[in-house]
């Protein structure tokens, strides 16, 4: 049995790591600062969009550890077909929460900024309940306990959920300042004079 003291400093080692990983997150914000200073309302709905991919993440590395753990040795469990359950789930949850983040955003926000966050929170939700389920299953194979990958698809999710906010986001309304700027009073203004 480990001891007191071997039991911290593991704890600790996995906590710095996490801690570490996480902390990649504000490099990808720092990256997209003028950006995320530009759009306010992607701030003031970005931990709703990281949350929902560390619970979607969590909901799917929770089955995967219990099946994991209950699994007869003599039947042993497929992992791809659990990676495909839990890919299919998440495109399903993805959708179902597109339409209540859209209208939760719409409620107060326009229509663009609504539709880019609504993608970004079906991006996330399906991503994280496919990696939710590949965590477990990769440690399991590692050797590794698979119970870790609970705190650790919360790290990956606010990471990748960041990275992915900023990506679609900007994406989505930069395209839609661009189409603005081509409306009706710069289309006019290029047409030769007498044009009817």
């Amino acid at each position: 049995h480990e001891s007191y003291a071997e039991i911290a400093v593991r704890r600790a080692v996995w906590l710095a790591g996490l801690m570490v990983l996480q902390s990649l997150s504000s490099a990808v914000l720092k990256y997209y600062a003028a950006f995320v200073e530009e759009h306010f309302v992607i701030t003031l709905f970005l931990t709703m969009l990281v949350g929902a991919g560390g619970n979607a993440g969590n909901q799917s590395t929770v089955f995967v550890v219990r099946e994991l753990a209950l699994a007869d040795p003599l039947r042993p469990m497929s992992s791809w077909a659990v990676l495909q359950r839990e890919g299919s789930m998440g495109l399903l949850l993805g959708v179902a929460l597109f339409f209540v983040g859209f209208l939760r955003v719409y409620v107060s926000y326009d229509f663009l900024s609504s539709f880019a966050i609504a993608i970004t929170l079906f991006a996330i939700v399906s991503t994280a309940s496919f990696t939710g389920a590949a965590l477990p299953l990769l440690f399991h194979h590692m050797g590794i306990d698979p119970a870790h990958a609970g705190p650790a698809i919360q790290v990956v999710m606010d990471v990748v959920g960041v990275l992915l906010t900023c990506i679609i986001c900007s994406r989505i309304l930069e395209a839609g300042s661009d189409i603005a700027a081509l409306g009706p009073a710069s289309i006019d203004g290029a047409l030769p004079d007498g044009t009817p």
